[in-house]
This record gives C-alpha cells, sequence and structure tokens, in this order.
C-alpha cells in the first residue's frame, strides 16, 4: 500500500519525468535545426553513432519509417551533407551498410556541447553511489523503451 507521501513523490517524479522529456524533445529540435536538419534525420545520426553501421531497414524500423522511400530520402539528404556513406556489406553484396562519417559527428556533435557542459556540472555535484542509480535507472529504462515505442506505434 502506498502511502500519500509516497503518492506525491511519485507525481514529483512523472512531472519530472514529463518536463525532462519535453526539455530533450525541444533540445533535439534546436540541434537538428541547427544542423540543418530534421529530427529524424538527427536521431539516424545517432543511432549510427551509439550502434554502429545498419541497414536502411533497421533504421526504419528504429525510426518508426517506411523501408520504402522514407527512409532512402534520410539516407539520401544525409549522404548528400556529407553525414553518411553507403557501402556494400561485405558478405552479401546485394545489402547496402549506413556508415557515419566521423567528421559529420563531430560538426554535429558541437551543438550538443552546451549539453555536455551543463551535464558535466550537475553530475560534478554527485556522488558515486547516485550516479550509479542514474546509471542503472537510465539503463533500465532504455531497455523498456522499445517495447513501449513499439506498443505506442501499434495503437489505433
Amino acid at each position: 500500500m502506498t502511502t500519500p507521501e509516497r503518492e506525491q513523490k511519485l507525481r514529483e517524479l512523472e512531472e519530472a519525468i514529463q518536463r525532462g522529456t519535453m526539455w530533450t524533445v525541444l533540445l533535439h529540435h534546436a540541434t537538428a535545426t541547427k544542423a540543418g536538419m530534421n529530427v529524424t534525420d538527427a536521431q539516424c545520426i545517432n543511432a549510427l553513432h551509439l550502434d554502429g553501421p545498419q541497414t536502411p531497414g533497421q533504421l526504419a524500423q528504429l525510426m518508426g519509417i517506411t523501408t520504402g522511400g522514407a527512409i532512402t530520402a534520410v539516407i539520401d539528404r544525409l549522404e548528400k551533407a556529407g553525414h553518411v556513406k553507403r557501402t556494400r556489406d561485405p558478405d552479401d553484396r546485394r545489402r547496402v551498410i549506413i556508415e557515419l562519417v566521423p567528421e559529420s559527428l563531430e560538426r554535429f556533435g558541437r551543438y550538443f556541447g552546451p549539453v555536455a557542459t551543463a551535464f558535466d556540472d550537475e553530475v560534478a555535484k554527485l556522488d558515486d553511489d547516485k550516479v550509479q542509480v542514474l546509471i542503472d535507472w537510465m539503463k533500465e529504462n532504455n531497455a523498456l523503451m522499445p517495447k513501449v515505442i513499439d506498443e505506442v506505434r501499434r495503437m489505433p
């Protein structure tokens, strides 16, 4: 059974997460705009940075867009801007692999400099135990998100 104090804390946590999500979405919109791209294109760069080279189908599935024209348009824009390159899969020449151009990450990453500074300043205030709690909590929540996103996408 939850106490009124616990319920209040959980409401505060929910609001803080909701507000943090709002700020994150607005941040990604701002950084993408500064870099001359849309948020989907920017998140493809992020995915390639975090998870390495991927097929167009993998990127399309992650982004929730079609594997035909939509992901091709994204890749075309990113390639034209020098952010990605297409290479052939060495194990299956019919497959294309999308790779991040390392210099692109440096160009795009500069817009996250203020975020890194603010983050570093805040994390410096925490002891190792609190940092570990945050790491564990974020990893657990990140592991849940693909299923949650899939559930949302399947909703009417």
